[in-house]
């Protein structure tokens, strides 16, 4: 998938469990991990403005995407 979920990164540019992460956002640990590793289909925009909050950052530090070369141009 073209887009990459940089969560990972950032917990250990900031030092912050994701355990820790998770309760101060207010989801499950499980479902922090599902994204943060790429396996999520989607994200709501409440999600990621909590993200954003809690780590201080913006939606572009979390989310980053990359132009696949499989793809066509048309």
């Amino acid at each position: 998938m073209p887009i990459e979920c940089r969560i990972q990164q950032l917990l250990a540019e900031k030092k912050i469990k994701s355990k820790d992460l998770a309760e101060k956002i207010g989801i499950t640990p499980q479902n922090l991990s599902v994204l943060a590793n790429g396996r999520a289909k989607g994200i709501r925009f409440a999600t990621l403005e909590a993200l954003c909050k809690a780590l201080e950052c913006t939606p572009g530090d979390i989310l980053h995407y990359e132009k696949s070369d499989s793809t066509s141009e048309k």
